[in-house]
């Protein structure tokens, strides 16, 4: 079976049952994505990037309710996020995580949504300082205050995944550059 595209401008209802039932707050925005096989959905709330599948309902039966269950595919909060890349030609979000887990695409649908700017603020709102690391061996990495739904601030280190932080020459220059900004964000150090 190849891809459809989903004609429809809103989620079947056991799909919004699980994004109330998941969320902490009200949805800024969602979007229908391309699959290969029943639903697929992305909600961007204040506090975090939701995507949510549904099955293909059995031959004859698309009610809307004769689908399982929706699964929750993704459930993070924005400071999770390192950063998304929208390639409008393809129509494809690409979301990149700080923990170095491979980015998930999310295939818009082609109908007009707001999630790649709602995406894009949210991450920002999150980001309260960044400076960029320069570290021995040519690597580099970037050291953040970010900011939770809540308001809690703390710092990350983002990295490409093979970083080794306990390195001690390494580890250095990161305590250093994190201790600058998160003084700068007026937090311990």
């Amino acid at each position: 079976m190849g891809f459809r595209w989903r004609s429809r401008n809103r989620p079947q209802k056991a799909v919004r049952r699980a994004v109330r039932s998941h969320r902490t707050d009200s949805v800024l925005a969602e979007a229908a994505l391309v699959t290969s096989t029943g639903e697929a959905w992305a909600f961007a709330t204040r506090a975090e990037l939701l995507l949510i599948a549904a099955p293909e309902a059995p031959d004859g039966q698309d009610d809307g309710e004769s689908r399982g269950a929706p699964s929750v595919v993704v459930h993070r909060e924005w400071s999770d996020v390192d950063r998304a890349t929208y390639d409008v030609e393809s129509n494809v979000v690409r979301v990149h995580w700080v923990d170095g887990e491979e980015p998930t695409p999310l295939p818009l649908d082609g109908h007009r949504s707001v999630l790649p700017q709602v995406l894009r603020e949210r991450v920002q709102w999150s980001v309260v300082l960044a400076e960029p690391v320069k570290l021995p061996g040519g690597r580099s990495a970037r050291v953040a205050v970010r900011r939770r739904a809540d308001g809690e601030l703390f710092s990350q280190v983002i990295g490409q995944s093979d970083l080794d932080v306990t390195d001690p020459d390494i580890a250095d220059v990161i305590d250093a550059a994190e201790a600058r900004v998160r003084n700068a964000a007026g937090l311990p150090a």
